[in-house]
């Protein structure tokens, strides 16, 4: 699984982090961070110190303004830099200027929320952050390296030299660490968090999370008075054609007509039988994820391989949306594809859901094209999650869906 930001790469196998970029990526964050961080504060003290001990007042007032609005430029700096460890982009909280030119941006800047918010964080980057870069970096890296130098001019201090080899591969562990933390500071402070539009976010959301649930719900109604209404009154007519063939003379058209009936019949059974399966499988109410998908499996007109490993079973409206993800890609690449093969893979790292769909077909699976795909998204959006597709015209398809589990 590919991770987001250096908080995931860390809470996975410790080994395998080493044999990834994310240290080194770390590494570069808070190296550029105390670089960065030294250039800003020496750059707004001369700025200060110029401000106020000018003689001119309209130039001491344009230098005190220019430290007032420098948290605009720090921070779209400190958002392009948090890509080393952080893939998903912070917005800019800016809105357009109300009106053309200098001054018109210069009004809407004063009075944004956003801008003295930037500030504030500029200051705290200026007086703390980048400070505890540097010492996270001495400890994690210098330290070692000054112990394990010690026997240069002291040869009876060997065992120093041991004690440095042993504290050194701790480093990556140590950047890492902070750099994600660093990242989730920094995230949090600079991310647009408008109350009316936060309140706004979340109502959609819940309403969205109410029209699944709904909708889920009336599938399960339906699915049930499939299968004891209509099923059973079926299944019933269906005995007693057979009684009417056993009834009517043997040879004769009655019985064929019957015998035909009776055949459409228990077609016409097997085909509800598969659509009350497909509203809401009883299986993944009774059994869970794994078991309803090798059921899916089992049905599907593609060899499908199925690997599915969660150490619990995940709440029912989160496991309801893996199934129909799953569902539908299968769907899909047996209807579109020209797919010989399919794969499921279904993972649960910590907080975190993952499955991939991938099949052997000819790619080129487009959302645009009605193929479902849309409605899938919505579904996966309406649970929070991530919705990637990896599809080249000539194969293959990857489906990669990221649901959070709370």
């Amino acid at each position: 699984m590919r991770h987001r930001n250096a908080w995931q790469a860390l809470a996975q196998n410790p080994l395998k982090l080493l044999r990834t970029s994310w240290p080194w990526r770390s590494l570069a964050y808070l190296l550029s961070g105390v670089a960065f961080g030294a250039v800003t504060t020496l750059v707004l003290v001369g700025l200060l110190i110029a401000g106020f001990a000018s003689l001119v007042v309209l130039v001491g007032a344009v230098l005190l303004l220019a430290v007032a609005l420098s948290g605009i430029p720090v921070t779209r700096f400190e958002r392009w830099r948090l890509r080393l460890v952080d893939l998903d982009p912070v917005p800019d909280p800016h809105r357009p200027p109300e009106r053309p030119g200098p001054r018109g941006w210069l009004h809407t800047r004063l009075h944004e929320q956003a801008t003295w918010r930037e500030l504030g964080f500029t200051a705290v980057s200026l007086t703390a952050l980048w400070w505890v870069d540097f010492l996270v970096l001495a400890f994690a890296l210098a330290v070692p390296v000054l112990v394990m130098l010690s026997p240069v001019d002291d040869p009876g201090a060997w065992p120093l030299f041991v004690v440095g080899l042993c504290l050194l591969p701790a480093a990556p562990y140590t950047i890492t660490a902070w750099a994600g933390a660093r990242a989730a500071a920094t995230r949090l402070m600079l991310a647009p968090r408008d109350d009316e539009l936060g309140r706004q976010l979340t109502d959609v959301r819940a309403s969205r999370t109410r029209l699944v649930d709904a909708f889920d719900a009336e599938r399960r109604r339906i699915e049930r008075d499939l299968h004891d209404g209509a099923q059973q009154r079926l299944v019933s007519l269906n005995v007693r054609l057979g009684l009417a063939v056993l009834d009517a003379e043997p040879g004769s058209p009655l019985a064929a007509q019957l015998a035909d009936a009776q055949t459409q019949l228990a077609l016409a059974v097997e085909e509800l039988r598969d659509l009350s399966r497909g509203v809401h499988p009883k299986a993944l109410t009774d059994h869970g994820l794994a078991a309803a998908v090798e059921n899916l499996a089992a049905r599907s007109a593609l060899p499908v391989a199925v690997d599915i490993d969660l150490p619990a079973r995940p709440p029912a409206p989160l496991e309801t949306t893996a199934y129909y993800v799953i569902s539908e890609a299968l769907t899909n690449a047996a209807k579109h594809s020209g797919a010989t093969r399919a794969q499921v893979q279904a993972r649960r790292h910590t907080d975190l859901i993952t499955l991939t769909v991938r099949d052997d077909g000819r790619g080129g699976a487009d959302p645009e094209a009605g193929t479902g795909l849309t409605g899938l998204a919505d579904r996966v959006a309406a649970a929070d999650g991530r919705l990637r597709l990896s599809s080249p015209p000539g194969g293959p398809t990857l489906l990669h869906v990221e649901l959070p589990c709370r």
